[in-house]
């Protein structure tokens, strides 16, 4: 399956908590829905768990989003950002 997240291993992010509550799922619906243990579903949102390749494709799936919308070896921006973020105007035309 997956491994407990090494002190040493890279970082994994994900969005699974906000990709949950978007759906109004409580762990122990995305756990069903993916046929594992509640508290693995609270593990990964906390990183303290890496999915195995399969889960991980599972969940992407489930979401019906590529796997780097749900998984990132970075931080993901915050959606505020994205949602109000200013538009960048070109500055030229100002005048």
């Amino acid at each position: 399956m997956g491994s407990r997240a090494d002190p040493n291993e890279a970082t994994l992010y994900n969005r699974l908590a906000v990709l949950r509550a978007e759906r109004g799922l409580s762990r122990k619906d995305l756990a069903d829905a993916l046929d594992v243990h509640y508290q693995t579903v609270g593990y990964l949102e906390r990183g303290e768990y890496h999915p195995s390749l399969t889960l991980a494709l599972r969940i992407a799936r489930y979401f019906d989003l590529p796997i780097e919308a749900v998984f990132s070896d970075e931080p993901f921006d915050p959606m505020s950002n994205r949602l109000y973020a200013a538009p960048s105007r070109d500055r030229s035309g100002d005048r």
